[in-house]
């Protein structure tokens, strides 16, 4: 059974969350959106990062000039509400923001702004046994846009032609991922995932001014670095640097944090996944799934057994409230 979807302010159906094919999205990507996790913790079921995932989602609706009718409290609450209709407590959550049917043409302006939130069960995205193992990746052929070419600080559709081509070919060509290099030839990022490279103990990234996505899983792991006491730095990485790496790992919603073995054949590291790497694993999985959760990273999803006594407790007050105007 399909869980219902949150489109437009209401529950609607699966079957019935449909749009024309006239919308311009279709035909010019014009749409923004989030990737949200809900974990089966231990201490109930949890949204990873709400607030900021919704902070972001909004943020890249306002930078490509979408006017979205509802706040980000709103969605926050949508997408609890859905996650609680699902009847699923890990599950992957989508919220939409899109361009929908108007006028053709470019220019979206006048087209209506449209919303939508979806959840699915969705297990390691990069393989089953990848958070263990590793997975091996190529550098893609495909760079990663230029700056002042599409705004990479957004999360919007027509970015991801570019990750979809480097994940089309890293998969025809037997490997898991692609790598991105900036068009100055610097490291950037994989299709859906930040990069991360361990040498001598310190741990580096790419910085945002290289078109790479601000993950919101990203800057968890550098706030889970820091206060074990590693050193981390965003600077510019020249490729060469990944055959050399003691570790290299992936990070992303989808991903969480997974271990890269390899890449071009060159073995990193011991061609398994990193104490460093491991350490960052257990205190993110520490969080996601016990729910030891030190830095408020964790939003409670209420069951649908809170929900009918919350509305339950509503519905008593109001004819309480009746009761006593009437008098």
């Amino acid at each position: 059974m399909q869980a219902s979807i949150w489109f437009n302010g209401k529950m609607v159906p699966f079957e019935n969350a449909k749009i024309h094919v006239l919308s311009h999205v279709i035909h010019y990507g014009s749409s923004v959106f989030e990737g949200i996790r809900s974990y089966d913790t231990k201490k109930g079921h949890a949204v990873f990062r709400l607030p900021g995932h919704m902070r972001r989602l909004m943020d890249s609706a306002k930078i490509n000039r979408m006017d979205v009718p509802y706040d980000q409290t709103e969605l926050e609450q949508a997408a609890l509400d859905t996650v609680t209709s699902s009847g699923l407590g890990a599950c992957y959550i989508r919220p939409v923001i899109f361009r929908g049917m108007g006028s053709m043409g470019v220019n979206p302006i006048n087209n209506p702004v449209e919303t939508f939130i979806a959840v699915w069960e969705w297990g390691p995205y990069l393989g089953a046994d990848a958070l263990e193992h590793g997975i091996d990746v190529q550098v893609s052929s495909w760079a990663r846009m230029a700056p002042n070419t599409l705004p990479s600080l957004s999360k919007c559709a027509g970015n991801y032609v570019n990750a979809s081509l480097v994940k089309m070919d890293a998969v025809l060509n037997g490997y898991a991922e692609g790598i991105m290099l900036s068009t100055s030839g610097y490291l950037a990022e994989g299709s859906g995932e930040n990069l991360f490279l361990v040498r001598d103990g310190e741990i580096v990234t790419a910085p945002t001014s290289l078109s790479i996505l601000p993950g919101i899983t990203r800057d968890s792991v550098i706030r889970l670095a820091r206060d074990r006491g590693y050193s981390v730095e965003e600077r510019q990485i020249p490729r060469e640097a990944l055959y050399i790496a003691d570790e290299l790992f992936f990070t992303g919603t989808a991903a969480e944090i997974t271990p890269i073995r390899s890449v071009d054949k060159y073995t990193i590291g011991s061609g398994t996944c990193g104490p460093i790497t491991r350490e960052l694993q257990e205190a993110f999985f520490d969080i996601v799934h016990r729910g030891n959760d030190p830095y408020d990273w964790l939003t409670g999803v209420p069951s649908p057994a809170d929900e009918l006594t919350a509305a339950a407790v509503s519905i008593t007050h109001l004819e309480s409230k009746a009761e006593l105007q009437s008098i």
